[in-house]
This record gives C-alpha cells, sequence and structure tokens, in this order.
C-alpha cells in the first residue's frame, strides 16, 4: 500500500487488541499509523481510503474507531509557538495537557481551564467538547485560535477564528470529520496561582435553594454524590488567588463542613493522587485538574456516562436524578456535577447555552448500565439533555440530531474537505448523519 515508512505497526502482540483507557472497548483494526511529521500525515491520507485519527484513548465509546486504519499523532507532541505577544501556544495534534501546562507556566501563560485529568490530548479533548467546570469558564474547545487540518485529499488545510468565523466555528469540535488535525492553537493568559477547598456533607435541600450561589462560589466548582442520602457528598472549590486572596476554610458552606484532610472524590479511596486541597496554594495546572499530572491515571474498570443541561433546569435535572438513587447506586461509584459556560461552536453541547454536565462514573458492567441509561435520558429528556460525545449513552440518532440546529450545516461543511466520507466510521453515520 505505501512504501516501508508507512507501514502500519500491528497494535497487539499475543492476541492483545488495542483497547482505550479503561478497558471497556477493543478497537476494531490492528493497522495503526504512527507518523512523525505533517509531510507524513498528508502522504498517508492520500494513500489510505478509510481511516479514523486516534487521540489518547480516553473515549468510552466508538467516536475515534474505525474497522479499517487508525493513525496516531502520538509522536507529534511537540510546542510549535509559543506567541507571548499576541498571547498563542500552537501545539501538534499529539500533544496534551500534562505535557502543555507546565511549559507554559514556566513561560509566565496559562490556559483558562481543565479537565479533571491532564493525560488527554489537546486535539482529541477539544474535537469532542471535553470541558473543566466554573460558571464563566467555557469548555477546553473554547481556547481553541487557530487549527491546521490535513484534509481527505492531504491538503493542508488552516481555519482560524480571526478569518474564517462560520467554518472555524463548525471544525472546532469536528469529532475528527474533517480529517486530521496537525496543529492546534490555543488562547493563553498570564499565570495564575489557585487554591482548593473541599466541603462534606452539603444538604440537597441547600443545593436546591442556593444552587447559583454554590456553583458560583470559585472559579471553578464540583460537586460530587452516590445519590445515596440527602447530601451531596463532596463539593471542590477550586479558586484563583488574583481573585479572592488566600483564604481559609469557612466553617460552613451551606451546611457542608471543611474537610479536615485531602480527599478523593470517592470518600473511601486513598486522595494520595488527587490534587492538593485544605488550601495550599499551587500553580494553576496543579489545582484545575482533580488529578495529579505526576500520577497516571489507572486503567481501573471503569465507565462513563455525562449528560449537559441547560443551566436554568439544573435543578430539576438533579433532583430527577436523585429520585431514581435506588436504581442508580448499587452499579456507581460516583456523580459529579459541573457547570460550563456557553459557546458558539456549532457541535458543542453549549452551543449558545450555558450548561450543567451530569456525569456518572459507572462500574464496569455494561448490563446493567446500559439497561440503566435509557431510563436516565428518558428523565432527562424534558430538559433536551445532551450526551458527552466521547461517553457512553443510548440516545437515538433520531432524537440526537434534533438537539443541534447547526447539524446540516456541519454536514455540508464536513463535505468540503471529505466527499466520500474517508474520515466517516460507524459512529458518525449513526449518530451524525442518522443512518
Amino acid at each position: 500500500m505505501a512504501t516501508p515508512l508507512f507501514s502500519p505497526l500491528r497494535s497487539w502482540a499475543q492476541n492483545e487488541k488495542l483497547k482505550n483507557w479503561a478497558g471497556n472497548l477493543e478497537y476494531s483494526t490492528d493497522s495503526i499509523y504512527y507518523p512523525k511529521s505533517v509531510a507524513e500525515v498528508q502522504e498517508l491520507v492520500r494513500k489510505i481510503n478509510k481511516l479514523r485519527a486516534l487521540g489518547t484513548r480516553h473515549c468510552f465509546n466508538t467516536i475515534a474507531d474505525s474497522k479499517d486504519n487508525l493513525i496516531s499523532l502520538k509522536e507529534m507532541n511537540k510546542v510549535v509557538a509559543l506567541d507571548e505577544t499576541a498571547h498563542t501556544v500552537t501545539v501538534e495534534g499529539g500533544m496534551n495537557y500534562g505535557q502543555l501546562c507546565p511549559y507554559i507556566n514556566g513561560k509566565g501563560f496559562a490556559l483558562h481551564n481543565l479537565a479533571s485529568l491532564p493525560h488527554i490530548s489537546v486535539a482529541g479533548a477539544c474535537s469532542t467538547a471535553t470541558h473543566g467546570s466554573g460558571v464563566k469558564n467555557g469548555n477546553l474547545a473554547t481556547a481553541v485560535t487557530a487549527l491546521e487540518i490535513v484534509d481527505a485529499d492531504g491538503r493542508l488545510i488552516h481555519l482560524s477564528a480571526a478569518k474564517d468565523g462560520e467554518k472555524f466555528h463548525a471544525a472546532v469540535v469536528g469529532f475528527g470529520a474533517f480529517g486530521v488535525v496537525t496543529k492546534v492553537m490555543l488562547a493563553v493568559q498570564p499565570t495564575f496561582m489557585m487554591q482548593q477547598y473541599v466541603y462534606e456533607k452539603l444538604p440537597l435541600s441547600q443545593m436546591k435553594d442556593h444552587f447559583d450561589e454554590i456553583v458560583s462560589a470559585g472559579y471553578s466548582v464540583s460537586l460530587f454524590t452516590d445519590w445515596q442520602s440527602n447530601n451531596i457528598n463532596e463539593v471542590w472549590i477550586k479558586s484563583r488567588i488574583d481573585e479572592t486572596g488566600n483564604t481559609e476554610a469557612m466553617p460552613e458552606f451551606f451546611g457542608a463542613k471543611p474537610a479536615t484532610k485531602n480527599l478523593h472524590p470517592i470518600a473511601e479511596l486513598s486522595a494520595e493522587n488527587c490534587t492538593e486541597q485544605m488550601g495550599v496554594p499551587g500553580p494553576w495546572f496543579e489545582r484545575l485538574p482533580h488529578f495529579k499530572m505526576g500520577f497516571t491515571p489507572s486503567s481501573g474498570k471503569e465507565l462513563q456516562a455525562e449528560y449537559f443541561i441547560p443551566r436554568r433546569n439544573a435543578v430539576d435535572a438533579i433532583l430527577a436524578v436523585a429520585k431514581m438513587s435506588e436504581q442508580i447506586s448499587p452499579h456507581l461509584f460516583i456523580s459529579e456535577i459541573r457547570t460550563i459556560d456557553a459557546d458558539n461552536l456549532w457541535m458543542s453541547p453549549c452551543y449558545k447555552q450555558p450548561c450543567v454536565t451530569i456525569h456518572f462514573t459507572w462500574k464496569q458492567d455494561w448490563h446493567a448500565v446500559s439497561r440503566l441509561l435509557p431510563l436516565i435520558e428518558k428523565e432527562l429528556m424534558p430538559f433536551k439533555a445532551r450526551p458527552h460525545w466521547g461517553k457512553l449513552f443510548m440516545v437515538s440518532p433520531e432524537l440526537l440530531i434534533t438537539l443541534y440546529e447547526k447539524l446540516p450545516d456541519f454536514k455540508k461543511i464536513i463535505a468540503e474537505y471529505d466527499p466520500r466520507g474517508k474520515f466517516r466510521n460507524e459512529f458518525l453515520s449513526r449518530n451524525i448523519y442518522g443512518g
């Protein structure tokens, strides 16, 4: 098919197939290419009829899968440029946040937000609208100011917020449908210090009456619950020291008490690999994630699902799920509730609406979870809940496509860059094209 330079590396040894981070998904091909330059990506794309770009394998569904060929940019993980005047950083498509953040912090800069895990790739996280938390913080993709993409003909496409308007807004959360993202430019800001406190046992009644105040109590706020009581188990409040000063823990937070030691979101687990709490100051990239960059997360047996709700419906949606506690709790490790600001990215679940997300970290029992998800989705249907693109859901394609007003325009623009569906897989065929 190509010269030896482009021979695929077989993804398994001793009959072990390549799997995703959690081990719940086996990829459908053992034909994986690892180019080391943009020119090699272009040549591969020209020669191969069907392929998908593979990130850091943190998705729990088949959005990045292919039955034909996969292309991984893990060897292309460099910082290309840091423009201190324009406040932007450009990275290759294989760069992950764990590599990027210490570098830009050392140069005096920061990103606006991070996800709970820092080990995910920048390109993959942005392509699936992955997010952190904060009422004024958009998802990670909102930091993107420009993209370099190799399209289906092997052409190098450059899209920017400044010059390309609607096409740019279509492509940022693009699921790999436009081509292989070889470079991403992100907006940066001056570095800042943070601290975080954790509070335990927030009464559900207080959450109901004071939700907006609770989620606005810090730069980034997360609520953790196992739905087993009338309390939110833990409230994690991450605050910028330059905005609040170095503060002490409040003696009480809406009925919740300050933790007396570092905690894991699942209280019975060790907090060793969690980011520092108890108000200890630290740089932004060591506080915004829940887990330390120096600790590679274990390939724990878990499943994840998450739903985006318009923020105005947050309390009603949370209470609707709480009513299902007896069904949910036996199969759940923990749930997390976060906030994300609105954006202009067409296929972002936060397009034109501030959102609250309800996240579920399940025990790895797909038989049970597959029965529960439709019941949860039914409860959330009145709020037009949108599932996270990279996690597990059972929402029908017919319903899913009604939730995205820009979907017809999105497909038209994809056709300009991939008219024959070179980058389309079964996930996209089902959930974007409805077939």
